[in-house]
């Protein structure tokens, strides 16, 4: 047969063993010293054993009693620790980011302090250490931000396409004020090309837009991550052909210049995916809220 026994009788046990008296866990507890007697006394009746002795107006613990306060003492200190875990987690969620590399270190990364600061009980997990995109399905990340329109999506994904992105030259203001000053296009025949691999518009494709230029495509360091590109012109290396969305940190604090201004051929670049189901989840609702918003408010694009 179960012995089943109210919590209230082993938090009175437990507070008077604890603290040796029936007067001081009545007080913990917030009710009588005789309602503590009673608990007491309903246990020792239902198990037929002695746990306390009553010494004048002390009590002092029976062996019996002794070995049943260190059991139970441990449970409460268990059920009180997991409390307290259950508190911290509570109070957040966890959003798992998963993104290209360039777009993690060149724009997402210098904004995740103003979305915690919006939402401090969001805590942000971001991934971009995998070479391909991840399947959301797998339950990898909670969004997925990509580089390119992705045909085999799996069965229930959600993509929301980035605002459209301009291309220009970029490069170190010391290439401008070298002995080989860039002031207009045919000047790059004088420096090195920087190629982006997988940036959308290839040299090839800027020369076809200035026919009247000749540079030779072959040579150059060659990048398959654009924040290499990016990173490689400001160090003076050469002239990078880039996206304005991943370079506004460069270009505000003067590391890169944009030699023939901010006006270039505009390409559908990165896409926000998320499954259907997790649409709704206010986790990542905000969080793409958030996204889009900051991305209507660049000042470059």
């Amino acid at each position: 047969m179960h012995h089943r026994i109210p919590l209230k009788a082993v938090q009175a046990f437990e507070a008077a063993a604890r603290l040796s008296s029936f007067a001081l866990a009545a007080e913990e507890l917030f009710v009588t010293p005789s309602a503590i007697s009673q608990q007491i006394k309903n246990l020792e009746e239902k198990f037929e054993v002695r746990l306390f002795h009553r010494v004048h107006r002390a009590v002092v613990l029976t062996d019996a009693g002794r070995r049943y306060a260190e059991e139970i003492s441990a449970a409460f200190a268990r059920i009180e620790s997991a409390t307290k875990a259950l508190g911290r987690t509570a109070k957040s969620d966890i959003l798992s980011v998963h993104s290209t590399p360039s777009f993690a270190t060149q724009w997402l990364m210098p904004r995740l302090a103003r979305f915690s600061a919006l939402f401090p009980d969001i805590d942000v997990r971001l991934n971009a250490s995998y070479p391909a995109p991840v399947d959301l399905l797998k339950g990898i990340a909670d969004i997925d931000i990509r580089y390119g329109m992705d045909k085999l999506l799996p069965a229930g994904t959600m993509v929301f396409p980035f605002p459209q992105e301009t291309i220009v030259p970029l490069c170190s203001p010391a290439l401008i004020a070298g002995p080989n000053p860039i002031r207009s296009p045919e000047d790059l025949r004088h420096h090195t090309l920087i190629h982006s691999e997988v940036c959308y518009v290839s040299w090839q494709d800027w020369m076809r837009q200035h026919r009247k230029v000749k540079l030779d495509i072959s040579r150059g360091p060659r990048f398959d991550r654009s924040f290499m590109a990016i990173s490689a012109a400001a160090d003076g290396i050469g002239v990078c052909l880039e996206s304005l969305l991943l370079v506004q940190r460069e270009l505000e604090s003067g590391r890169l210049i944009a030699p023939f201004g901010l006006e270039g051929p505009k390409v559908q670049g990165y896409t926000f995916n998320i499954l259907r189901s997790q649409a709704d989840l206010p986790k990542i609702r905000n969080f793409q809220d958030w996204l889009f918003e900051e991305l209507r408010k660049m000042p470059l694009m």
